[in-house]
C-alpha cells in the first residue's frame, strides 16, 4: 500500500487529532487536550523545530502521522533529528506506510544536512522494532527520565 508523503497542513488537524489520540492511548497516555492543543500550534508555526508530515491515501484521506524535532547538539556541526512520533491507523498497519514515513526523513536529513536521525520505542514494541531494525541497529543505550511531579 504507498501512501504520498507531505509536510502537515491545517487541513490535516481534524484527522491529526484522531491518530495523535490514538498514539497517545497507545503509549498508555490519556489525550490531554491542552498538550494536544500546543503540539497542534507548535506544527503549524513555521518558527517552531516541532514539524510533522502526513500519510495520505487517495480513498482513504490521512493514515498516519510523523511529528519531529529538529535541534542542536553537542556532538555534531550540524542539527539531528528526533523522530518524536510516529503513527498509523491500525487498520492500515503492515503496508509500509511507517516505512514511507521513516524514508521521508532519511531524504529530508539528506536534503538539509542534518547528522542524524533519532527515536525511541518501548522496548516490547515488536512490531515497530522490526521495522526500526531494518534501518539500523538498536543503539544499546538506556533511556532515563525524570518528571517534575518525581522532584
Amino acid at each position: 500500500m504507498t501512501a504520498d508523503i507531505r509536510k502537515i497542513e491545517t487541513r490535516d488537524e481534524s484527522r491529526w487529532r484522531q491518530l495523535w489520540d490514538g498514539y497517545c492511548l497507545f503509549y498508555e497516555r490519556e489525550p490531554a487536550p491542552k498538550v494536544s492543543d500546543y503540539t497542534w500550534r507548535r506544527l503549524m508555526d513555521a518558527g517552531s523545530p516541532v514539524h510533522g508530515i502526513v500519510a495520505e491515501r487517495a480513498g482513504d484521506g490521512v493514515i498516519g502521522i510523523a511529528n519531529y524535532i529538529i535541534h542542536e547538539n553537542t556532538s555534531t556541526l550540524t542539527p539531528i533529528c528526533y523522530l518524536q512520533d510516529l503513527f498509523v491507523d491500525p487498520k492500515m498497519r503492515a503496508g509500509g506506510v511507517g516505512k514511507q514515513l521513516i524514508d521521508w526523513l532519511m531524504a529530508e536529513m539528506k536534503t538539509q544536512g542534518w547528522s542524524r536521525i533519532y527515536w525511541n520505542t518501548r522496548e516490547n514494541n515488536y512490531r515497530a522494532r522490526g521495522l526500526y531494525d531494518k534501518y539500523t541497529p538498536h543503539s544499546g543505550f538506556l533511556r532515563y527520565v525524570v518528571s517534575n511531579s518525581q522532584v
